[in-house]
């Protein structure tokens, strides 16, 4: 959706006041930790754009809240996996050889909007150790959020996820559904199907003040069925829904999706 799509004569812009109301009315209470994943152009036309959308949130949560948000960079990751677009073979160890190490003041997100890549470049905000498959995080708990991503298993228990519940803490989706939940893949982790396995992922990191290329081991995540396994939940438990400026929203707790997903992927996955 173009920006001039989002322009609709009937609806006034949203502002950072009125996105805070939203959010206070969806449920959103000072306090609460929140991983929030969103789309821009759903929210419709923002006086102040993603800026604001950060301040919303964060007003929504003050004082003593915890807001985090993706920051993955999945172009920092082995060539030969990329689909994308694929590059040529002939390219691939140039590739792995001269791609500047992940950097997390540097290094921009891929794939994830514009709102997370205007929060991660907040001063206040911390932002997770992974190459591949960072989190952002501002607020009462943003450095035990943050700290000590692990790089095999990447969304997995020495990930920002982990801590989320931990901390007991909220999705968001706002503008988007389910296929871009992260928490579910934490789920992936903690459940069995047929069809799981262990796969060697690598990325550009800098270990002992050298660039290097590491190799380490993860799992073939897939978000394929997180839509249904989404809907499946929502039938189930009801979570709170509304209106952010003209986006759908949905809020859910943490830990009953990720407990649910696990038993789910285990009945389902093949």
């Amino acid at each position: 959706m173009s920006e001039r799509d989002t322009i609709d004569p009937a609806n006034p812009p949203a502002t950072v006041e009125s996105l805070t109301a939203d959010l206070r009315a969806l449920g959103l209470r000072p306090g609460m930790t929140v991983l929030v994943h969103s789309s821009l152009s759903r929210i419709g036309w923002v006086s102040g754009g993603p800026v604001a959308v950060v301040l919303a949130l964060m007003g929504a949560i003050e004082p003593g809240g915890t807001l985090v948000m993706p920051t993955h960079s999945s172009d920092l990751s082995d060539p030969a996996a990329w689909q994308n677009p694929p590059v040529p073979e002939a390219w691939w160890q140039t590739i792995r050889d001269t791609m500047p190490a992940y950097d997390p003041d540097m290094t921009p997100t891929r794939g994830m909007g514009a709102i997370p890549e205007a929060f991660r470049k907040r001063r206040d905000v911390r932002r997770s150790g992974h190459p591949a498959m960072s989190f952002a995080a501002w607020g009462a708990h943003a450095a035990q959020v943050t700290a000590d991503h692990a790089l095999e298993n990447g969304l997995g228990e020495g990930s920002p996820l982990a801590r989320i519940y931990d901390l007991d803490g909220w999705v968001l989706l706002l503008g988007v559904g389910h296929d871009s939940n992260t928490s579910l893949h934490l789920a992936e982790y903690r459940a069995d199907w047929p069809g799981k396995r262990a796969v060697v992922l690598g990325a550009p990191v800098v270990q002992d003040g050298a660039r290097r290329w590491a190799t380490y081991a993860d799992i073939n995540v897939d978000t394929g069925d997180f839509a249904a396994l989404g809907a499946a939940f929502e039938a189930e438990h009801h979570p709170r829904r509304g209106r952010v400026g003209a986006a759908r929203a949905t809020l859910i707790r943490q830990r009953p999706l990720v407990d649910f997903a696990v038993a789910w992927m285990a009945a389902h996955r093949r």
